[in-house]
């Protein structure tokens, strides 16, 4: 086994117990927390596959901005910060059931469209090249993206207002 393959493996397991402590955290703000460990072991794997831009991205737009902007949300909702137990309920094991079936979808699907076919891996290019797709072509998405984002944060503010 080569270095690489063993990080991997470090990283995906620590991204897996992360994720899992996610969806059953009763405390939101360690859900929030676990996520910030799941978004950063991404920026490990980005890391791994020499794509730094990638990761740095991560590391910023992610953990910087989305989940700070999630935990401001939060803070300005006055949502039930610390333990909550009405958080469960009986439908765990028709979860269970439906998760199963979509891993069998995409297991399915994803044999049925490559088959045994190998793929080559293709490089993103520069960072110029990156910056001229997102602002050139991409120029209106992100923009759309970011009028939401500051519509989602008004909004915030205003359901957190007292009257």
């Amino acid at each position: 086994m080569i270095v690489q393959n063993l990080f991997f493996g470090m990283l995906a397991t620590v991204m897996g117990l992360a994720a899992i402590r996610v969806v059953t955290a009763q405390n939101v703000v360690h859900a929030a927390l676990y996520l910030v460990v799941v978004l950063g072991g991404v920026a490990g794997i980005f890391i791994l596959l020499a794509a730094e831009f990638a990761a740095v991205t991560q590391v910023l737009v992610y953990i910087g901005a989305v989940v700070v902007l999630f935990l401001f949300g939060l803070m300005l909702t006055r949502a039930p910060i610390g333990k909550t137990a009405n958080l469960d309920n009986d439908q765990k094991v028709l979860a269970a059931v439906v998760a199963v079936m979509l891993l069998g979808v995409l297991l399915w699907s994803q044999f049925d469209a490559f088959g045994r076919a190998i793929l080559e891996p293709q490089r993103v290019g520069t960072t110029g090249m990156v910056g001229d797709s997102i602002f050139v072509q991409y120029l209106i998405p992100f923009e759309i993206i970011s009028v939401l984002l500051l519509a989602a944060l008004v909004g915030a503010i205003v359901l957190a207002r007292k009257e």
